[in-house]
């Protein structure tokens, strides 16, 4: 099988990111001590950007593209600078893919946490 990297440039890769449930928002603050929540709040936005306005059918008819392009302007440049651009379409390609599938077995979203905060005086 042709192989797009090395295992160790693989290994060596990390993307820093991480998504907090509401809970643990809300701990952190209290624990920072500055602030008050005035209100804390998540909303689900499907992946599916023709979520509400096609049919089924038509809807998965992008193959998960808008999705793998939002993550490419993203992390392309990430993965760029770590891999080199020789495999980036590939990678998206793949990633493409791999969305088209989870996107057409369940229903996918992104979840947002929204927090609004006074400081205390």
């Amino acid at each position: 099988m042709y192989k797009l990297i090395e295992e160790e440039q693989l290994d060596s890769f990390n993307i820093p990111m991480y998504t907090p449930s509401p809970s643990e928002v809300k701990l952190e603050v209290i624990k920072e001590g500055s602030f008050t929540i005035n209100h804390l709040q998540t909303s689900e936005v499907s992946w599916n950007a023709y979520d509400n306005e096609l049919s089924l059918s038509e809807a998965f008819s992008d193959g998960g593209y808008n999705v793998a392009s939002c993550i490419r302007a993203v992390a392309e440049p990430l993965l760029v600078s770590h891999f080199n651009e020789g495999i980036i379409d590939e990678v998206f390609r793949r990633y493409q893919e791999i969305v088209a599938d989870r996107m057409s077995k369940e229903k996918t979203e992104y979840i947002n946490v929204t927090v609004s905060l006074t400081k205390k005086i």
